[in-house]
């Protein structure tokens, strides 16, 4: 009997780290984005598919999660020496348990598995179009080797531009797709999203920089100077607001544009304290807003 409860209180530790490490708030912003270029789509003609959707859904959300838990796998050993805020330094559920990093890799085989059944059965049933299913299979390819060999593209520099033109352009652009609608304006759409991401993993990756460094990952933040940072930054965020008019009245409807400004206060406040703020808050809302802000000016 001894033996039964503490086999059913293992299982249930490894559940909740499977949770925690999939990073459930991370997935519903995944969630988000994909429900924005899903309106892309339908404000360019695209007619509803619910079953596309939802399996499209579920396969993105599988591959999305399978990508947290290679993170939390390769960074086991920086997340272990970081001082963790709400927005940096994983999941700490690995640390916090003390159950191995395995368990991270093979939750994340299990949830590429799921996605990529969910991903054959969609186009088995012809409700999943061939480029949503090319662009979830470079969400998968570039999300695993943002952490995992042989790139490591974290490992490397590449890390911070790698996840932001995946979160920024790929995954909305993957929500047009399964619509059937036009990829190239979503491409063109989400620049100012893709723009503001990347600033916000700039802001995420700076509290990680000495544990980082310890282990030998070689981000984009610990290999530049905080005055290029800064100017890097400011210069993503610049791009963001000032790419607003020039894509007015074309790829972007002119009220989405005009709504995105409300946003710009919240990133120069996150420009302003960058490189000396630790918990990178003002990054990660600005980032959130915008998304949030384009989904409702969009329905407009």
């Amino acid at each position: 009997m001894a033996t039964r409860r503490l086999t059913a209180s293992r299982l249930r530790t490894m559940l909740w780290a499977c949770w925690k490490m999939s990073r459930p708030a991370q997935l519903l912003l995944v969630l988000v984005v994909y429900a924005l270029g899903a309106k892309i789509a339908l404000s360019s003609g695209a007619s509803v598919d619910a079953t596309g959707l939802a399996i499209g859904g579920t396969a993105l959300l599988a591959v999305a999660a399978s990508v947290h838990y290679a993170n939390e796998y390769a960074d086991h050993a920086t997340d272990a020496l970081t001082d963790r805020t709400p927005f940096s330094g994983g999941s700490g559920a690995l640390a916090r348990t003390g159950l191995p990093r395995s368990l991270a890799l093979h939750a994340g085989i299990a949830a590429l598995a799921v996605g990529t059944i969910a991903a054959v059965a969609g186009m088995a049933l012809g409700v999943l179009p061939h480029p949503a299913v090319a662009l979830l299979a470079v969400i998968a390819w570039f999300g695993w080797q943002y952490s995992v060999g042989p790139l490591r593209l974290a490992w490397r520099g590449w890390g911070e531009l790698d996840n932001a033109a995946l979160g920024g352009l790929v995954l909305p652009a993957y929500g047009t797709a399964v619509l059937d609608g036009p990829v190239w304006r979503t491409l063109l759409a989400c620049v100012p999203f893709f723009l503001l991401v990347f600033a916000n993993l700039l802001a995420t990756q700076w509290p990680d920089r000495h544990a980082d460094a310890a282990v030998g990952k070689r981000t984009l933040v610990t290999r530049w100077s905080p005055r290029r940072l800064r100017l890097l930054y400011v210069g993503a965020v610049c791009l963001a607001f000032g790419s607003l008019p020039v894509l007015a009245g074309g790829a972007l409807p002119a009220v989405v544009a005009a709504a995105s400004l409300v946003v710009l206060p919240v990133s120069v406040w996150g420009a302003a304290g960058y490189t000396e703020r630790r918990v990178p808050f003002p990054s990660v809302a600005a980032m959130v807003a915008l998304v949030v802000v384009q989904l409702l000016a969009w329905c407009v």
